[in-house]
């Protein structure tokens, strides 16, 4: 048995395990597609950075026996890997066709294919490809001795072979893309009142009439497909003066970059093959699926109204008890650090703190990071406003957050254009950080109130991933909040904080002299205990320190969303650690550690994870949870992970994830409903304070004396 697990194998285990969610029949059914569903967009980034990485090493003869750390050679991981998906897809579909679909069918919304068009279901789709969809389809011709002309990555494409009128004329093929801009879900005619809905796929609607498009010629054989491109290549970070262009050049090159995977439909050896001769992929990189691709795509029937039988019940989100509409935030954070818990609380928050500090007349100046933002960000729009009413704004937007790179591209050039001050990362570094300080004049001085997070400053996201964020006016970490932005924005040398830990100058450093100094106090009479969570590990110095602790008798707890490459429970190296995964409503985000500190806890909350890229590569920040009912309640969400028995699975040392249950005895308990009705309690506390607040400042009047 190996030291490390494989990390892309420990990412698809990942995945197997979003997979099993799917395949839960305890759930309602469109509970199930949207796990199915996330399988699949996930195995899309999978492919188009770290297949794609693989495949570049094994095609350039570079090493390519050589091993990583789990012992695997390049060949060796691709193989490995190939099985696992493969195996992975088999069951999803099998699952998506025999169960999810026919339970959807059976509570009312049923997916009709072209098998099972009704009379009544072709005049009505053809009718409407005639005049709705055929018009904006492009077929392109491909010719032997010809370019193969663009096939652009993740969309749906059908290709035909087309057999002409004249029979001596030689066959020919031709590709049509699904445009994305057309919905993909075409809902059938029903009868008034019936509590039942059909719907139609797009791409089927295409391969039934798309010979519509050629004139002349008869469809003998078609095929949908999909492919994925090497994403995993970087921007020419010496371009300082056109950066922009740089990056405008990085996406143009994706859309032309090699082809990793091709996903097809059954029916056509002839097509297939020559496509995948074409686009010069082997039968290894060739997926045949049975049911729809693309399911992302399909995720808006998760949200189709008048199904809610067919998921869960909504789950709420509470407002913040500590921030209320009687105190102002300023007032709120300067008598006190205030914490956030998404998505169990609003982020509601952090936009008034965007926009407060944009209309405030006292605030002179906003400065923010900029990771990852929604298609219509209100922060992007309170920066603005805050720009335009005088005040000093910049914002660091990261361009090289990957697959995000042309939104973010056109938020720069937006803020930019209301006078923000707009920096674009460091070169070399990936800004990850998320944080951000308003100043304001107070009593003619300076204030400045920080916000710092685990997550990004995204609206969207803020509903499904869970994260943790504190705001504060502490006088130290404000101090080093400020040195942190004059390092991204301007010249300085790298400077001692108080309170902070950057990477990649400080943070990897700051965790193994923790570690270290955990293993050191531990005593058989009183053991260390480490105790964390993240969505992934794999820098192999902090896992041997995570060794050594467990050596030295420290009791370590690990919560890994996704990629581990530590193996548990191993005799004389680590026996003394468990690694737990929860794949559950809300996805996972937070990056919490704690230490016991011989009885002098210390926790910290990061935008970080515990890999090579985030500590070496990136600017991340790890900030110290200060004030003590803070602290407690955070100790208290870690420790509530390693009680779950409903949605947390350990893993073994053989690298299998098995998945809890009670114990005879033992209550259920499933930690995110936990931590939903702890947010519900807290906001019920609040209000009804906030009530008996309320009747004590307006006390009924006494009754009038009597008439004399």
């Amino acid at each position: 048995m190996g030291k490390y697990f494989n990390r892309d194998l420990s990412w698809i285990d990942f995945n197997e395990r979003v997979l099993e969610e799917g395949l839960r029949r305890d759930l309602p059914p469109l509970e199930r597609f949207r796990f199915l569903s996330i399988v699949s967009s996930n195995f899309d980034e999978f492919f188009m950075v770290r297949v794609a990485a693989i495949k570049q090493i094994i095609r350039s003869g570079a090493s390519p026996h050589k091993a990583d750390p789990s012992g695997l050679s390049p060949r060796r991981q691709f193989k490995k890997g190939a099985e696992k998906i493969r195996s992975i897809f088999e069951r999803q579909y099998a699952c998506l066709e025999e169960e999810v679909f026919p339970a959807l069918a059976h509570g009312g919304l049923e997916l009709v294919r072209p098998d099972r068009y009704a009379i009544d279901h072709i005049n009505y789709l053809e009718s409407f490809f005639a005049r709705e969809i055929g018009p904006v389809l492009t077929p392109l011709k491909i010719e032997p001795d010809e370019p193969f002309p663009s096939i652009e990555s993740l969309c749906l494409h059908v290709i035909f072979l087309l057999a002409p009128e004249d029979e001596n004329a030689p066959e020919r093929i031709s590709v049509v893309k699904i445009p994305p801009i057309l919905s993909r879900i075409i809902w059938l005619p029903h009868e008034a009142g019936e509590d039942k809905a059909q719907y139609a796929l797009l791409e089927d609607m295409v391969m039934t009439w798309g010979g519509h498009l050629y004139p002349g010629f008869r469809v003998k054989e078609r095929m949908l497909f999909k492919i994925n491109r090497d994403a995993d290549f970087s921007v020419d970070e010496q371009r300082d003066e056109d950066f922009l262009v740089a990056m405008e050049e990085v996406l143009e090159h994706r859309g032309k970059s090699m082809v990793v995977r091709m996903m097809i439909s059954p029916g056509s050896r002839y097509l297939r093959d020559t496509l995948a001769r074409r686009l010069e992929l082997l039968p290894e990189d060739l997926y045949e699926i049975t049911g729809p691709l693309n399911l992302r795509s399909l995720l808006d029937l998760v949200e189709t109204r008048g199904f809610e039988h067919l998921r869960e019940p909504v789950w709420k989100i509470y407002n913040a008890g500590e921030f209320t509409e009687e105190e102002s935030l300023w007032e709120k954070i300067s008598r006190k650090d205030v914490m956030l818990h998404l998505p169990y609380q609003s982020f509601d928050p952090v936009l008034r703190f965007f926009q407060a500090a944009s209309l405030d007349p006292q605030v002179i100046s906003i400065k923010t990071t900029l990771y990852r933002t929604s298609g219509n960000s209100p922060i992007i729009r309170a920066l603005e406003q805050a720009a335009l009413n005088g005040k000093h704004v910049t914002a660091v937007v990261e361009l090289k957050a990957r697959f995000d790179e042309e939104r973010n591209i056109l938020w720069a050039n937006r803020l930019e254009k209301a006078g923000v001050i707009v920096v674009y990362g460091l070169a070399r570094l990936k800004v990850h950080a998320k944080v951000s300080v308003v100043i304001r004049r107070e009593d003619s001085r300076m204030k400045r109130y920080v916000h710092l997070s685990t997550g990004n400053y995204n609206d969207k996201t803020a509903r499904f991933y869970e994260d943790i964020s504190i705001f504060t006016a502490r006088e130290d970490i404000a101090f080093d909040v400020g040195l942190l932005f004059n390092m991204i924005t301007g010249y300085s040398v790298i400077q001692a904080m108080r309170r902070l830990v950057i990477a990649p100058v400080g943070l990897k450093a700051r965790l193994l002299e923790l570690i270290t100094r955990e293993a050191r106090r531990s005593t058989p009479e009183y053991p260390g205990k480490i105790m964390a969570k993240m969505n992934a590990l794999a820098d192999i110095d902090i896992i041997n320190a995570l060794y050594r602790a467990s050596c030295a008798g420290v009791r370590v707890l690990l919560n890994i969303r996704g990629v581990c490459m530590l193996v548990p429970g191993v005799p004389g190296l680590s026996e003394n650690i468990r690694v737990v995964s929860v794949i559950d409503h809300y996805l996972e985000h937070s990056r919490i550690v704690s230490f016991a500190n011989a009885g002098a806890e210390e926790v910290y909350l990061s935008s970080a994870d515990w890999m090579g890229r985030n500590l070496e590569r990136r600017v991340e920040l790890m900030f110290p949870v200060l004030q003590e009912d803070i602290r407690k309640r955070i100790h208290g969400i870690l420790e509530a992970y390693f009680r779950d028995n409903c949605r947390a699975r350990d893993l073994g040392p053989d690298g299998t994830w098995r998945m809890q249950s009670p114990r005879r005895g033992e209550k259920p308990f499933r930690v995110q409903a936990h931590l939903l009705a702890h947010a519900r309690d807290d906001a019920e506390s609040s209000w009804t304070a906030r009530e008996e607040f309320v009747v004590r400042r307006a006390p009924k009047p006494p009754p009038s004396p009597p008439a004399q």
